[in-house]
């Protein structure tokens, strides 16, 4: 089965953000009145406290979410807001999904809208890495599935034959002089992460790799390339070459 991945839209994110901020704060209103008549009995001061605490919660969750959409629309954010922005993403987003699923939304398309956004406030900040500090990371379901050449350990091991594409992406490492790693799973490329310290990350995998990539490794700044899958999931998956090969030199140059 061939899988047509639509282009996916900012505002489909943002839309479900904002509503799962508006089901959290009605929530924690309903928890703080629910709450309200014990607390009371105990002291009267107990329902003020733990208003003002659930308040400064809320106001976080909230400046971090204002904080994505002014940067969405082009303002300029201070760099303090970027904590609260994702811890605020981080938070919101299992609610923001099934918030899409009771209006028919499927998850895939949510984190394809995700994935856009983290994208577009990368490139926003004009991030420029030295080519050894950007490391291309894969899913090895890139690799020909009857290739007799494992490249998970190295990836110099291809023959560069064509059947697949990781000749390509160890010809644009060559040529530019970036690391490109072939992972087996998010445990190995957090390893890989953790051993070659990059400065940034150029991840190519589906919409669910790549939304708990982004998220597990931040601050360390991610742009996801979603990959192609005209066999269907974690089989002879395909990518875009050109977008990544700009990609790579949108960060380097």
């Amino acid at each position: 089965m061939i899988e047509v991945i639509a282009r996916p839209k900012k505002r489909l994110f943002l839309a479900l953000i904002l509503a799962s901020l508006f089901l959290a704060t009605l929530s924690t209103y309903g928890l703080w009145m629910v709450s309200f008549p014990g607390l009371a009995n105990i002291s009267t001061f107990l329902p003020v406290v733990l208003g003002v605490l659930l308040g400064m919660v809320l106001l976080a969750i909230g400046i971090g979410v204002g904080g994505i959409i002014l940067a969405i629309l082009g303002f300029s954010t201070l760099s303090l807001f970027q904590g609260p922005a994702w811890s605020a993403i981080n938070l919101l987003f299992p609610l923001a999904i099934q918030i899409g699923k009771i209006f028919d939304v499927e998850k895939e398309r949510v984190e394809r809208s995700f994935i856009e956004v983290s994208n577009y406030l990368i490139h926003q900040k004009h991030i420029k890495v030295s080519p050894d500090k950007l490391l291309i990371l894969t899913p090895h379901c890139i690799q020909q599935e009857l290739c007799q050449y494992k490249v998970t350990h190295d990836i110099a091991n291809c023959r560069k034959c064509g059947a697949c594409q990781v000749g390509d992406l160890l010809t644009i490492s060559e040529k530019y002089g970036v690391h490109v790693t072939i992972s087996t799973g998010g445990t190995l490329a957090r390893k890989v992460i953790k051993t070659l310290r990059p400065h940034a990350v150029l991840a190519i995998a589906c919409e669910r790799d790549l939304t708990s990539g982004i998220q597990d490794v931040f601050p360390l700044p991610v742009i996801g390339v979603l990959n192609e899958r005209p066999n269907g999931p974690c089989c002879n998956t395909r990518i875009d070459v050109k977008r990544v090969e700009e990609a790579v030199k949108d960060f380097i140059s």
